[in-house]
């Protein structure tokens, strides 16, 4: 593994395995291309102000000190816009969507469980409400899926990873979707997402805030163009 690798993961006290490292390479090539919609994660990227960590399916308890490791770069007096991918060991053959999503939402949970704070008092519990949002440690951070399954949206085909990716909400400071910077700019990277996918924007995306729209489908879309149904299978802890 190289110096750069070695000084942006996040290990959580665990051993990497052998698997991630081709992971993470295959991760790179896709996200470092010059035609790869996201200009976020590909400046990410390439300035490495991206964090990485992985489980292995049998054992997620790194996965809270992970997180709680990544958070504490938002500490430092000017931090980075930095973002945090969590890779998941591989399944030895490929899985569908829905077996992917389910398992997101597991990981999701397992980590709500494993928080050592309460969910903020003043933030909605019900993900129905339109400004639910995660929270770790009482920051509130957008988590999105990326999986192997996806063969239309292949902006969200990253390898042969579910890849789970954590963006604290203050790393949108400025580009929020109702200020003329953030709707500039995500409009500029849904257009090139749908070049990309050959798919118009999925009909649950949207920005946070926006009292049409539920902020947990945007989690996980699916891979097509309908609205995703159903209740969300997160649930806060009493």
């Amino acid at each position: 593994m190289n110096g750069l690798l070695d000084q942006q993961m996040i290990a959580g006290g665990r051993e990497l395995p052998s698997w991630f490292n081709k992971e993470y390479d295959t991760f790179r090539s896709i996200v470092t291309r010059k035609d790869f919609p996201c200009y976020f994660g590909q400046k990410g990227e390439k300035k490495a102000e991206l964090r990485y960590g992985c489980v292995p399916h049998n054992d997620w308890s790194a996965l809270p000190q992970i997180v709680h490791e990544f958070l504490q770069l938002f500490q430092e007096t000017k931090p980075a816009r930095h973002g945090l991918f969590v890779f998941v060991e591989p399944e030895q053959e490929e899985k569908s969507i829905e077996y992917y999503r389910a398992y997101f939402w597991e990981l999701l949970q397992y980590l709500h469980e494993q928080d050592p704070l309460p969910w903020p008092n003043d933030k909605p519990a019900d993900p129905e409400h339109f400004l639910w949002d995660f929270h770790f440690e009482q920051e509130p951070i957008f988590v999105f899926g990326n999986a192997p399954a996806y063969k239309q949206r292949k902006t969200r085909d990253l390898g042969n990873s579910l890849i789970l990716g954590f963006q604290p909400r203050r790393i949108f400071d400025g580009l929020e979707g109702t200020q003329p910077g953030g709707m500039m700019s995500r409009e500029k990277v849904r257009q090139r997402v749908e070049e990309w996918d050959q798919l118009p924007t999925h009909p649950d995306i949207s920005h946070y805030g926006d009292p049409e729209h539920q902020e947990w489908k945007q989690f996980f879309i699916g891979d097509d163009a309908e609205p995703i149904k159903g209740q969300c299978p997160f649930h806060v802890k009493k």
